[in-house]
């Protein structure tokens, strides 16, 4: 078996943390979240894969190289222009030649693939979507069965009192390579273009219902509860790079070569990167900081996210939702509050807020 992760895309939804950096790059728990899914397709056995990448591709491919530190066989697919979904996938046909799953590199899950698997040969499907029952669909594209499991209809994103069931797409799918028969050349995608044409065909098309762990790491919010659930989740944890994983304390945790000062207040769900420093009476709660930021005494940064090569002055206060953009500065005495969002390379002086 193979496999293609979904890489292309620009995250906009979690700026400005992806401004820069491409979202299948986003860390969690110090690890790109797409490392997971390399991990993932190992656990089960699937070694050759190919990535396609658009938007800052150099951060994925200077990363993960050839696949190997994640034990697999990494190739990439550039697309300069965009193909959507199923056009990216098409446009990687002749590496996709056997049965083969397509991941998102955006998504942070632990989804049994080989069940999976053996489900779709037991129904001799041509196509598999993974689903997933969630409290709220509204954010989600809702997927209708019959009692065979064959899937009979859509619903993008409805009012939960309308929903006509409570299992969505996870965007992990598992194709014959046949479904490049119903792919045409050029910009295509699965959920607006080739999956009503399979319903329409009534061709062997099928929901797999899984209760493992999914999380669409599509806005800010969910990034930022992302972390928790991979800090206690073993399997996830387990499949993060552990070298330089330091457990500071319950929910906490720091990497390689980061500094913390031994009066510094360390609240819950506290993940610091690698190379950072954090400086005398420093008061953390409930955020994430990226590599290569350094925290200076007196500072506060309580339910924020910090991107990388920042620094956060003397008694500055960062709170309340709030994030700050990759490589920026804040001086002394700065206060942000009320979900402020500091674009990257900024500069922010003394007293300023609403950013």
């Amino acid at each position: 078996m193979k496999a293609m992760i979904l890489a292309a895309g620009m995250g906009t939804r979690l700026r400005p943390l992806t401004d820069p950096v491409p979202k299948p790059m986003v860390p969690i728990l110090n690890t790109p979240v797409m490392g997971y899914s390399l991990k993932l397709l190992q656990k089960h056995g699937i070694k050759d894969v190919i990535a396609n990448t658009h938007y800052s591709p150099y951060y994925i491919t200077d990363f993960f190289q050839d696949g190997a530190e994640f034990g697999v066989k990494l190739q990439y697919s550039y697309e300069k222009e965009l193909l959507g979904t199923a056009g990216g996938v098409k446009n990687n046909r002749d590496f996709l030649d056997e049965t083969f799953f397509v991941l998102s590199g955006d998504a942070l899950t632990d989804i049994d693939l080989t069940a999976m698997y053996e489900f779709h040969r037991s129904q001799k499907a041509l196509a598999t979507i993974a689903l997933k029952p969630v409290k709220d669909v509204s954010n989600y594209g809702v997927v209708v069965t019959d009692e065979y499991s064959r899937i009979r209809s859509f619903q993008e994103k409805p009012k939960k009192k309308e929903a006509l069931s409570n299992v969505v797409n996870t965007g992990i799918y598992l194709f014959e390579p046949e479904i490049f028969d119903y792919i045409p050349d050029g910009f295509y995608d699965f959920g607006r273009d080739l999956f009503p044409k399979l319903l329409e065909l009534d061709v062997n098309f099928y929901g797999f219902v899984t209760d493992d762990y999914w999380s669409d790491i599509g806005t800010l919010k969910v990034y930022h509860r992302a972390h928790t659930d991979a800090f206690n989740r073993p399997s996830l944890i387990n499949m993060a790079l552990k070298d330089g994983l330091y457990t500071i304390k319950k929910n906490c945790l720091m990497g390689l070569g980061t500094t913390l000062d031994l009066s510094a207040d360390i609240g819950s769900r506290v993940y610091i990167g690698r190379n950072c420093h954090i400086g005398s009476n420093v008061r953390l709660n409930n955020c994430i900081i990226w590599d290569n930021c350094t925290v200076r005494e007196n500072a506060t940064i309580d339910n924020a996210i910090i991107g990388y090569d920042c620094v956060i002055g003397q008694n500055s206060v960062v709170k309340g939702g709030s994030v700050i953009g990759n490589n920026s500065r804040l001086g002394k005495d700065v206060y942000l509050d009320k979900k402020a969002l500091v674009e990257p390379n900024s500069k922010l002086t003394a007293g300023r807020t609403n950013y």
